[in-house]
């Protein structure tokens, strides 16, 4: 992979703590530092999906963005959307056992939302991505074995489609990467909209 070196002037920066699209955002090549947002975000499950991860995305670029005016930043987030209501991080591993158990043989949809940010610009672009993931029927033994082996508390919806993820997918479609938590080509077009990537 090339890395895109951005000229000193240029900072590029990913609002967000998650190890994912940290790996995610490496692989379009570009060099960028991480700042975590220091914001709550809106988690009630009744909002609309694409709202709400619209929103969160731009709660945490606007944060960073504020205090780095001078620095490209992006935010992005990610939720797991069935029955009309979200599915956020699990409180703990009961939690992410009941949420994997009401996944099963169903199909969800995840969003993301993305944030584009360059504050002494004045640029603020915003996108949402939308993948599909049907799940297999689950076993409580096969809940249990999962769950032993992929921590999932930091995971929205209670799993991770790239860690084991052939215990409980059946199939999925749209975006891989959006339903890790980043959606690449997506993003990768932003990027090259305002010229950080060729």
């Amino acid at each position: 992979m090339i890395t895109v070196h951005l000229p000193p002037s240029v900072r590029f920066i990913l609002a967000s703590a998650s190890p994912r699209r940290r790996e995610l955002l490496a692989q379009t090549g570009l060099s960028f530092e991480v700042i975590t947002a220091d914001v709550i975000e809106h988690e009630d499950s009744s909002t609309d999906p694409k709202e709400m991860v619209s929103y969160n995305a731009a709660l945490k670029a606007d944060w960073v963005g504020e205090r780095n005016s001078d620095a490209w930043v992006l935010g992005a987030d990610t939720i797991v959307f069935i029955d009309g209501s979200a599915l956020n991080k699990p409180a703990d591993r009961n939690e992410a056992a009941q949420m994997l158990r009401r996944l099963s043989g169903r199909t969800h949809t995840v969003y993301t939302g993305l944030a584009l940010r360059k504050f002494d610009q004045k640029i603020a672009i915003d996108r949402g991505v939308a993948s599909e993931v049907t799940f297999h029927q689950l076993t409580d033994e096969v809940i249990s074995e999962y769950l032993s082996k992929v921590h999932t508390l930091d995971k929205a919806g209670g799993y991770a489609i790239q860690e084991h993820g052939e215990m409980i997918v059946a199939q999925q479609t749209g975006s891989f990467s959006n339903i890790v938590g980043l959606p690449l080509d997506e993003t990768k077009q932003i990027l090259t909209e305002v010229g950080l990537l060729d």
